[in-house]
């Protein structure tokens, strides 16, 4: 018998289509759907490069000169030593905190023209160096010179150290801080100086208690007694300053017991965390 070619032909399409119904109908009968197919994920597009964080940068002035270097201790030591000291070792502290340091006359090469033409070390005069402070510190959140203190010739006391004839006085020590009404930002001054006095008072500083008036007379209010932090509106570099400022006498170089304990690099380690933490607690806010 002759078979018919067309049967042959649509043989295979016919098994196709069984086979088709017969997985269908299995599916129907176990109730599992065909998985489903997994879409692709996209491809994530490249992430752009992010510019790091501007620090925030704090000036620190070295308050007097290499040749008008300040008061002098009652070891016959400069004020401008103390007060390099001091900025050496709070830099490392600020860096530490994540605050960029603007060095302002680490070198002791920026001197204060006074009235007469003779050189002073920081606060008064005519400005003309007093200004360049200043503008060596352009573009910082903040401003904080470092000075010593001293006393009035009629409170020191002669004595003899080491061979040299030198003076002293034990009566007042402690620390102080400055700010200006005249500047501009002195609610961020204030709240700056507030924070590292007491920061310094936590780790075992005391504020000074002497510096009720000028030696003119003129008085210096306080504007955080428990901090230690008076106004004093004429001193040029905090009053000057577009910058909240501050102006900080360490301690008395005059005193003899303060003096070793100035000079002791520990004690500047610990003033210098004080420092730095107040000024990284009130720059933060």
């Amino acid at each position: 018998m002759e078979r018919d070619p067309t049967r042959l032909r649509r043989s295979p399409i016919v098994a196709l289509v069984l086979l088709g119904s017969l997985l269908a109908g299995l599916a129907a009968c176990t109730g599992q759907p065909p998985a489903p197919q997994q879409p692709t994920a996209p491809i994530p597009a490249p992430a752009r490069p992010t510019e790091a964080a501007t620090p925030l940068r704090v000036a620190v002035d070295v308050g007097h000169s290499l040749s008008a270097s300040g008061a002098t201790s009652a070891r016959g030591i400069s004020e401008f030593d103390f007060n390099l000291n001091l900025a050496q070792v709070l830099r490392p502290a600020l860096e530490s905190r994540g605050i960029a340091v603007q060095p302002v006359n680490f070198d002791g090469l920026i001197d204060v023209p006074s009235d007469n033409g003779a050189t002073n070390g920081g606060t008064s005069g005519n400005g003309n160096g007093l200004q360049a402070r200043v503008d060596a510190a352009a573009g910082s959140a903040f401003l904080l010179s470092i000075h010593h203190d001293s006393v009035q010739p009629s409170k020191l006391i002669p004595w003899t150290w080491k061979g040299r004839q030198l003076d002293y006085s034990d009566e007042y020590r402690g620390f102080v801080f400055f700010v200006s009404h005249r500047n501009p930002q002195l609610e961020k001054s204030l709240a700056c100086a507030s924070a590292m006095g007491r920061a310094l008072r936590q780790r075992g500083f005391a504020p000074a208690t002497h510096h009720g008036t000028t030696p003119a007379g003129t008085p210096r209010p306080w504007a955080d007694e428990e901090n230690g932090v008076r106004f004093y509106d004429t001193l040029y570099v905090i009053s000057h300053s577009p910058m909240p400022a501050a102006l900080f006498e360490a301690g008395m170089l005059k005193n003899r017991e303060e003096e070793l304990l100035l000079r002791d690099r520990g004690r500047q380690g610990l003033m210098a965390e004080g420092l730095a933490e107040g000024v990284a607690t009130c720059l933060s806010e």
